[in-house]
C-alpha cells in the first residue's frame, strides 16, 4: 500500500480543477490540430538554433486537457516519490499499520490532488520525464487558448511561441540521454534527505510557528529557509541550478527562434513577463508558498547564465554544458557564467 493514494489525488484534482474555456467541439478539435501542427513546426528551428538534435524515434508531442495533465503528473509523482517514501520508512525502522497507511494515503492524496488542480490551470506545456515510464512532451490546450486571450495576443503566434519553448525541453532531454536519470536521482536523493525524523519534526514545528510571519511578508524568508539545514540548502541550490539552466535555455532558444517564426514575439514576451509577476497580493502569496516565485527566478537567472556563457564561447561552446553531470553549472556559476566557462573550457 502506498503512502500517497495517487488515484485519490487524480480524483481530487479532476474535481477541483476549474473548467477550461467554453468552446464548441469543432473549436476544440481545431485548436488541438493547430497545436499539433505548431509543435511539429517548432522542431527544425529549435534544433537549428540550439544545435541539438532530437532522435527521430522520439515520440510526438501530446495535446492534452487539464484532467489528463493531472493524471499523467500524478503517475509521475508517484513513480518519483514512492521509492523515496519506502527508503525513509526503512531508515526509520517503523512501518505504519494498514489502517494508518490507508487514512494517511487519502489525506496526502487529497493534498496532492489540490496542488495538481491548481497547477493544471496554469501550465501551458511540460516535458514529463516520467520516472519508470515513457517521457513525453505535453501541451495543455485549454490553457494555451485561455492565456492567449487573457494576454490579448495573437493566438497563432502565441501557440507557436509556447511550442518553441517546450520543444527545447524535449531536445534537452532527448539529445542528452544521461540528463533524465541524473535529474530523477538528484530529486529522489534530495527528497529523502529533506524528510525529518520525529525529533527534527518537533523542532521544525516550533521554528515555523515562530518564523511563519516572515513567509507572509513581501520579500521575507521563504519556507525552505526555515525548515532546512545549510547542507540541505546547498543540495537544493545544486538542483535548482540545473532547473535554472533548463528553463533559461528554453527561454533563450524560444526568443532567438521567435523573430523569424513568430512576428509578434516582442509583444508576447512583454505581456507574458507581466503575467509571470502575478496578478495580485493573494496570487503572489500562493506562488510563494508553492515555490512558484523561485520558478520565475529560474527563468530569469537561467536565461542570463545562458546568454552570458554564449557571449564568451558561442552556442557550440555553451553546449559543452550537456556533456556530463560534471559540466552542468554549479549554483554559484548561474550568477557568474564566466566562472563556468573557466572551469569547463579552461
Amino acid at each position: 500500500m502506498g503512502y500517497v493514494d495517487w488515484e485519490f489525488a487524480k480524483t481530487t484534482g479532476r474535481t477541483l480543477v476549474p473548467a477550461g474555456p467554453s468552446v464548441t467541439p469543432e473549436e476544440a478539435r481545431a485548436e488541438v490540430e493547430a497545436i499539433r501542427s505548431a509543435a511539429v513546426t517548432a522542431r527544425t528551428p529549435v534544433a537549428e538554433t540550439a544545435r541539438m538534435q532530437t532522435p527521430p524515434e522520439a515520440p510526438d508531442a501530446l495535446v492534452v486537457d487539464r484532467a489528463t495533465w493531472i493524471a499523467v503528473n500524478a503517475d509521475s509523482m508517484g513513480a518519483l516519490l514512492d521509492p523515496t517514501f519506502d527508503a525513509i520508512v526503512t531508515k526509520r525502522g517503523h512501518v505504519p499499520g494498514a489502517a494508518a497507511q490507508a487514512l494517511g494515503g487519502k489525506v496526502t492524496g487529497a493534498e496532492a490532488g489540490a496542488l495538481l488542480a491548481f497547477m493544471a490551470s496554469k501550465v501551458l506545456g511540460q516535458y514529463d520525464i516520467a520516472p519508470g515510464g515513457t517521457p513525453s512532451l505535453m501541451l495543455v490546450a485549454p490553457n494555451i487558448m485561455s492565456v492567449a486571450d487573457e494576454l490579448g495576443v495573437d493566438r497563432d503566434d502565441f501557440r507557436q511561441w509556447v511550442c518553441m519553448h517546450e520543444e527545447t525541453h524535449r531536445v534537452q532531454f532527448t539529445a542528452t540521454p544521461w540528463l533524465r536519470d541524473h535529474v530523477i536521482d538528484q530529486a529522489r536523493s534530495l527528497a529523502e534527505d529533506l524528510a525529518p525524523d520525529s525529533e527534527r519534526l518537533q523542532e521544525l514545528a516550533g521554528r515555523l510557528t515562530e518564523k511563519l510571519p516572515e513567509v507572509f511578508r513581501e520579500g521575507g524568508t521563504g519556507i525552505a529557509e526555515l525548515v532546512t539545514t545549510p547542507e540541505q540548502r546547498e543540495r537544493m541550490a545544486a538542483l535548482t541550478a540545473v532547473m535554472s539552466l533548463l528553463e533559461g535555455h528554453a527561454d533563450v532558444v524560444m526568443d532567438d527562434v521567435g523573430p523569424a517564426h513568430v512576428p509578434t514575439v516582442e509583444h508576447i514576451r512583454r505581456r507574458f513577463t507581466e503575467r509571470r509577476r502575478g496578478a495580485g497580493a493573494a496570487d503572489r502569496l500562493l506562488r510563494r508558498l508553492l515555490g512558484l516565485e523561485a520558478k520565475m527566478r529560474q527563468y530569469r537567472d537561467g536565461a542570463a547564465f545562458v546568454r552570458g556563457a554564449q557571449e564568451v564561447v558561442g552556442v557550440d561552446g555553451f553546449n559543452a554544458v550537456w556533456s556530463s553531470p560534471e559540466t552542468l553549472p554549479l549554483a554559484r556559476e548561474i550568477e557568474d557564467p564566466r566562472s563556468w566557462v573557466r572551469r569547463v573550457h579552461g
